[in-house]
């Protein structure tokens, strides 16, 4: 039996990092969640956890957070094991799920009030820090609206304000823009960073990767795994060789044909097909001939900057995690979305 660990102890600041996960598992019955999940988040540092609906995103931060026990693996945050310290971390971070709990009755400083009973928060310190808060976030006008009168985007701040409101060292964020309009998000996106110049250490799942470039470091997620983990230029330098571009009107039939030739990461962008090109100036004219072969109409063949979805694609199907490469969707929709 492990000695029981100290949860009086706090790390010095820098002393480790905010997160530090090894060899992390879990599992629900039969259905493994997580698989051998490692990596850690530096304090200061905006991290993503990026994958589409099902990699076990959720499962990570709910393990973080304290509220989901690890089935094996090491699991530290602030430099304390979130289940025997539970406590002593969930003083010093922030939660927002995907549905966070904010009471749609209660006008938006009575259930700011509600958060900061919950976390104990002295009476003087909380005139102070609500008031901030509210500047913060620019809820000062909206204090006294039910919060089931306010827009989705107002919603999720006035969640980030309730998460903050105990001033956390490590804000864990789940998915917390998803069906946000795009001003909302890029707000919210504002808010985060200013949040980074004091200090907080942030942690955000995303199925969005043109959010999670605005993140310092991210991990593609994909069935509980880890394919990959860097900033944005690292992981585009994983894609191999080259991206080459076609544009065609029959884009899921030269998909199809184009996975059954052995091209890697061929995924439909509206009337664009991006596939993987190791070979070069040959693989644009064997797409060329693939297609032309079939009678499928499209433009020219040209080279593309690889995206952070393509690169995400050519991992999966080199895991074999998705036969031939990305699933189609109508309208060249993201699989993330």
């Amino acid at each position: 039996m492990r000695p029981a660990e100290d949860v009086t102890a706090r790390p010095e600041a820098g002393s480790a990092p905010a997160v530090e996960v090894r060899d992390l598992r879990k599992a629900f019955g039969r259905e493994e969640a997580l698989a051998g999940l490692s990596f850690r988040v530096e304090r200061g540092e905006v991290f993503g956890l990026v994958g589409p609906d099902g990699a076990g995103k959720t499962t990570v931060l709910r393990i973080l957070a304290g509220l989901l026990p690890p089935g094996s693996g090491t699991v530290r945050v602030l430099g304390l094991d979130p289940v025997r310290s539970g406590e002593a971390v969930k003083e010093r971070l922030g939660y927002m799920s995907q549905r966070f709990g904010l009471y749609g009755d209660l006008t938006v400083e009575e259930n700011v009030a509600f958060y900061a009973d919950l976390y104990g928060v002295g009476r003087e310190e909380r005139r102070v820090r609500e008031a901030d808060l509210y500047r913060f976030s620019g809820l000062e006008p909206f204090r006294k609206r039910r919060a089931a009168a306010l827009s989705g985007g107002m919603k999720q701040k006035l969640g980030l304000c309730c998460a903050l409101v105990h001033t956390p060292e490590l804000l864990l964020l789940d998915e917390p823009i998803n069906g946000v309009d795009p001003v909302s998000r890029r707000d919210f996106w504002k808010i985060l960073h200013r949040l980074l110049e004091r200090g907080v250490t942030i942690v955000v799942s995303t199925a969005y990767l043109d959010e999670a470039e605005r993140c310092h470091r991210m991990g593609l997620l994909h069935r509980g795994r880890l394919l990959a983990e860097g900033d944005a230029p690292s992981l585009r330098r994983l894609f191999p060789g080259s991206l080459l571009v076609v544009r065609t009107p029959q884009a899921r039939r030269a998909a199809a044909l184009l996975k059954e030739a052995g091209f890697q990461g061929v995924a439909a962008y509206g009337d664009r097909i991006h596939a993987a090109a190791p070979e070069g100036e040959e693989a644009a004219a064997r797409m060329a001939k693939v297609l032309d072969g079939a009678g499928v109409p499209r433009g020219p063949v040209r080279p593309g900057e690889p995206s952070l979805e393509d690169i995400f694609l050519v991992q999966v199907a080199r895991g074999g995690g998705l036969q031939g490469g990305a699933p189609l969707r109508e309208n060249g929709a993201s699989p993330f979305a």
